[in-house]
């Protein structure tokens, strides 16, 4: 058993519990998952999402992609596989990882992947056309992704300025912003309110936070119009 005497662990606000970070991106046709986090499983269930078309991976790090494992009761029910798109890096970590749903011998119950290598190359995921974007987390590349008005961008602490090019005009931007003390890898609170008025967008919400960062109605209250902390099951509706 794991105690923790942290304000965040044992606040009574919803907001303040925090599981990995990923999202569901839907249209009207097209369910695709952004990071399949060690908490995926979980995830799904909470929200009773019943249909998966696609994963599309920002980067190879264990706290995004972890769950893959659990695609398996969507093969199951949708009788197909799962598509999932990731970077040459984040393939080579996804085949050594689960090297069992790659095997040319295919058993009964093993994860049902079709796997897409992309680049920077704008793709499209049944009526979602996905443009990535490359940032930094520290030395590794990892893709931001935009999707019309909306971009996400998760574990980042610098964007080149062609990359920003393409955030630029987005109506809602996710971005992160891990905690308010300088970090190696990650955008602090200061640097993420930074890029994002430099960006000019409309509305920003801030995702993988961690508990360092505080209380979710206190930091709230600090940041400027425009800007707020995401949180466990929030919706964005976008036109």
């Amino acid at each position: 058993m794991i105690a923790c005497s942290c304000e965040v662990c044992q606040s009574k606000n919803p907001k303040d519990n925090r599981l990995r970070s990923s999202i569901l991106v839907k249209s009207a046709t097209t369910t695709i998952a952004i990071d399949t986090t060690p908490d995926f499983r979980y995830q799904m269930l909470r929200i009773a999402n019943k249909k998966l078309d696609a994963v599309v991976f920002t980067h190879p790090h264990k706290d995004h992609t972890g769950g893959l494992d659990d695609i398996r009761p969507y093969n199951y029910f949708q009788g197909r596989p799962v598509h999932v798109y990731a970077n040459a890096l984040t393939e080579e970590s996804l085949r050594r990882e689960y090297y069992y749903a790659f095997t040319e011998r295919k058993l009964a119950g093993l994860p049902e992947i079709i796997l897409h290598t992309i680049d920077e190359t704008p793709f499209t995921i049944g009526d979602i056309v996905i443009i990535p974007i490359k940032v930094w987390h520290y030395k590794m590349p990892v893709y931001g992704y935009r999707i019309g008005n909306f971009t996400y961008i998760t574990d980042a602490n610098r964007i080149d300025e062609e990359e920003k090019e393409k955030i630029k005009g987005s109506e809602v931007l996710v971005l992160n912003s891990l905690r308010k003390e300088k970090h190696l890898s990650h955008f602090t609170l200061e640097e993420a309110i930074a890029l994002s008025q430099e960006l000019g967008i409309k509305q920003t919400y801030f995702t993988h936070i961690s508990h360092q960062l505080g209380l979710h109605d206190a930091i709230n209250k600090e940041l400027p119009a425009g800007i707020s902390l995401a949180y466990d099951g929030f919706t964005i509706e976008m036109k």
